[in-house]
């Protein structure tokens, strides 16, 4: 197969075309500064000369491939007659409201199944799930190779570590609100601090906890900009705005008990706000650092974003396939896919997080054999030489 594959500097772009190349298929690169979701004709003509290109009578390329969805490409896909192949890892992800996304040429996969299924109860056929991935020929050299480098044995960094955004800057839309009635704002925060106590059920979307009325309310205090080219749900939108008001909590509060009580370390942007007891040790670049930090740490905490209802977060595979040992927030997927205490563990509580963490600190063997079992899992099922022929289809 030929893939033309729009490449925008994502992270894990050379993790998956490296995954295609070995899986056989050709893979060129376009790389191309797309200044809007629309259909530019600059973008019309770049897409036009390469989608139109022929030998022996038939079209170059078969697909057309992007991480996430672009509504851009889709409408150039579909003036060009040629399939459109969109693997979705943020979320949210609101291109997906785009009008382009119901276009036949589209073949989108999001990793969550309850985001999936929202679409599909809307009748976008286009969309489909799958879990994310990982390479695992990258990593599992990686892991040889430094293994080597100590004979075998695990030099361990950190004790606990963090790796991820705290949410505590432009993002965190819901403090940046101003106005709030009282009685309101009350209320919200007050679903907020009990969201943040419970795993597994999300209160926004429940519409006793959040009603109607509630977000009417909200809806004259949060103004929105509308292009008329998104179906925008703008009342999810203010959902998704509360999810990352919990998580901005959750993680700062537990973060903060764990400073308290083991050597913790985050890896995060150097500018976000001090946790006291917990270093900040910046970012860490994806193919190189993070994957060591994972493997040399004795504990790693996933502390899922709430926009997330139910899926396994790209977070969860990478420290896995790093082979290292994951103390996990509760998500549905994560306990389908995984053997709690066997390949993870899973945390149902702030509370019980905590406890898991002292827990395992004190038992090494334990950490050694359950990181073990994890990386085998994500090898042998989430590898994107096991994903991608499901994504890639038939073409």
């Amino acid at each position: 197969m030929r893939i033309l594959y729009y490449y925008w500097d994502e992270f894990n772009g050379e993790d998956c075309m490296d995954a295609m190349k070995r899986l056989g298929h050709q893979v060129d690169v376009l790389k191309l500064k797309l200044e809007s979701y629309d259909l530019t004709p600059q973008v019309d003509e770049k897409f036009r000369s390469l989608l139109t290109k022929e030998i022996d009578g038939k079209r170059y390329y078969d697909i057309v491939y992007s991480f996430d969805y672009y509504p851009c490409i889709s409408d150039a896909c579909s003036k060009y007659e040629t399939p459109y192949v969109s693997w979705v890892f943020d979320c949210p992800h609101y291109t997906l409201d785009s009008h382009t996304i119901t276009n036949p040429v589209n073949r989108v996969f999001v990793f969550d199944k309850e985001r999936c299924n929202e679409m599909r109860d809307k009748g976008v056929n286009t969309v489909q799930y799958s879990p994310l991935g990982v390479n695992e020929k990258r990593l599992s050299e990686f892991c040889k190779k430094l293994d080597a480098e100590t004979d075998g044995k695990i030099f361990y960094q950190h004790d606990v570590c963090f790796l991820g955004n705290l949410y505590d800057n432009e993002y965190n839309f819901y403090d940046q609100v101003q106005n709030l009635p009282p009685d309101l704002k009350e209320y919200i925060d007050g679903v907020i601090d009990n969201q943040e106590k419970i795993y597994g059920q999300d209160l926004f979307s429940d519409k006793k906890i959040i009603t109607p009325v509630h977000i009417k309310k909200l809806r004259e205090y949060i103004r929105f900009e509308s292009s008329g080219n998104y179906d925008l749900d703008y009342d999810k939108i203010i959902l998704d705005m509360l999810r990352t008001k919990v998580t901005v909590n959750e993680r700062r509060h537990i973060l903060e008990k764990m400073g308290e009580r083991f050597d913790t370390v985050l890896y995060t942007m150097p500018g976000a706000k001090p946790i006291e007891g917990v270093s900040n040790l910046g970012i860490a670049d994806y193919t190189t650092k993070m994957p060591l930090v994972f493997r040399r740490s004795k504990i790693n905490l996933n502390i899922t974003l709430r926009s997330i209802i139910s899926g396994v977060p790209l977070r969860v595979m990478d420290i896995l396939a790093a082979g290292g040992f994951l103390i996990t927030t509760y998500q549905k997927e994560i306990e389908e896919y995984f053997e709690d205490g066997k390949e993870l563990v899973i945390s149902r509580t702030p509370e019980e997080m905590l406890e898991l963490t002292a827990y395992y600190l004190e038992h090494e063997d334990e950490r050694k054999e359950i990181a073990a079992a994890g990386q085998k899992k994500v090898y042998e099922e989430f590898a994107y030489t096991k994903l991608l022929p499901k994504i890639l289809g038939d073409y």
